[in-house]
């Protein structure tokens, strides 16, 4: 079967994952971690996408954003995998491919998904038992949201601002948040969306979606075949 084009709407949130090939490190030391974040930054400017969490894990990374343009979020992925593979291939004296092919991507919903996807993203170091607080990691986007430093890569969201009134009360939401977690089947979800391509969101949202791209959002069911006015299961 065909693989299906990315999804990539302008003006909607995105979750991305890039994995290293065959779960190889893609980090190997903080100037590793600092050349990506720097990549990030100039190439999220270059090609208008806001970056609204993200986390850089040992040998993945996780990014939620939102492209402004149309093949700006392509672009910028494009750029920043090649730039950082030529130098990190230089600097480590190797060669040869470092990426498990393309990134991986969703659209998400707005309202439902956008929270719970930055919490997924700043526990990704706690779930992997990398460290006991999100704090404690230096390379997600925790920090900036719950006050402990300024991101420059970070464009907050808008619906951040529904958390609170003033940055205090938005930092320690925010943060109140995180400690609650997410539920499985909210991880299940983002981590099974990104994976597959599909939409995430509910059938009014998907329907809606479905309607701006001949592109299929969502897996039909078994025997099913697509049509534009098949409707989707709610995730």
């Amino acid at each position: 079967m065909a693989r299906l084009p990315r999804l990539t709407v302008t003006g909607y949130p995105h979750h991305i994952i890039l994995r290293g090939n065959n779960r190889q490190d893609i980090f190997r030391g903080t100037a590793d971690y600092q050349r990506m974040l720097d990549l990030l930054f100039e190439h999220s400017r270059a090609h208008k996408v806001d970056i609204h969490a993200y986390v850089l894990m040992g040998n993945h990374l996780h990014l939620l954003l939102t492209p402004q343009e149309d093949q700006g979020l392509p672009k910028m992925m494009q750029a920043v995998g090649r730039s950082y593979v030529q130098v990190f291939n230089k600097v480590h004296a190797r060669s040869g491919t470092l990426w498990e092919g393309r990134y991986r991507s969703t659209l998400i919903q707005t309202d439902r998904y956008l929270l719970a996807c930055m919490t997924y993203i700043d526990l990704n170091p706690v779930r992997a038992q990398m460290v006991a607080r999100p704090e404690d990691y230096p390379w997600s986007s925790y920090g900036h949201y719950a006050g402990l430093r300024a991101d420059r890569l970070i464009t907050p969201h808008a619906l951040c601002w529904s958390l609170g009134n003033t940055p205090f009360a938005r930092e320690a939401a925010y943060a109140e948040l995180v400690r609650a977690g997410i539920s499985a089947d909210q991880q299940g979800a983002l981590t099974n969306a990104t994976l597959s391509g599909w939409a995430l969101g509910d059938e009014h949202f998907v329907a809606a979606l479905q309607a701006q791209t001949e592109r299929r959002l969502f897996k039909t069911k078994a025997g099913r075949p697509y049509s534009r006015g098949y409707k989707p299961v709610p995730n």
